[in-house]
């Protein structure tokens, strides 16, 4: 077997142990934020920042239907923003100083991180909670303190990173595909 089948083979046996009852739990939670007028809020560290922005642009331009935008933050974004609170704070505030700044009651964030223990984005999640925004973790198999503080815990079950951002990353597209299906006329009604 070549390293490219071995690999393959890996990915495979880890994305068919998702739990899909999770995943539907989390959905749910967009689902209705987005209903009642809330955003849905994207953290997380390197390939994890750039799952962020890759599922926040999935709402706010379109998965799989022609639809009006859903609201969606990637607070991985903005070099500005995120350099001057590391500068003038510390790195371990630039998530939550946003999620201060611009989350409310009954948004939603997905914090991702492969360990479950990224401190910017246990930060992140501390603040959601002060705001009363729902908290959906995207963690690796052990899940951390992100798992142990999230209202849904959507745990990879590999302990490979590579093998545990594509879990994640299937269960971004399933939550995306679910919430796109679910809000698409209640946020054309609003328009």
């Amino acid at each position: 077997m070549t390293e490219i089948e071995k690999y393959i083979k890996a990915a495979k046996a880890s994305i068919a142990l998702l739990d899909s009852e999770m995943i539907e739990r989390a959905s749910d939670l967009c689902v209705k934020s987005v209903l009642s007028g809330g955003t849905i809020f994207f953290c997380g560290n390197g390939g994890s920042a750039a799952d962020a922005q890759h599922l926040a642009g999935e709402l706010i331009g379109r998965f799989r239907l022609d639809r009006d935008a859903i609201p969606a933050i990637a607070i991985t974004a903005n070099a500005a923003i995120i350099t001057s609170i590391a500068n003038d704070y510390d790195f371990s505030e630039i998530f939550a100083r946003q999620l201060q700044a611009l989350g409310k009651p009954g948004d939603v964030l997905i914090a991702i991180s492969t360990s479950g223990r990224s401190r910017n984005v246990i930060k992140a999640v501390e603040e959601a909670r002060r705001k009363s925004m729902k908290i959906v973790g995207f963690t690796g198999s052990d899940g951390g303190a992100i798992a142990r503080r999230a209202d849904v815990a959507v745990k990879a079950t590999s302990t490979e990173t590579s093998h545990i951002q594509e879990e994640l990353l299937i269960a971004g597209h399933a939550i995306c595909s679910a919430v796109e299906r679910k809000c698409a006329d209640y946020i054309r009604s609003r328009h």
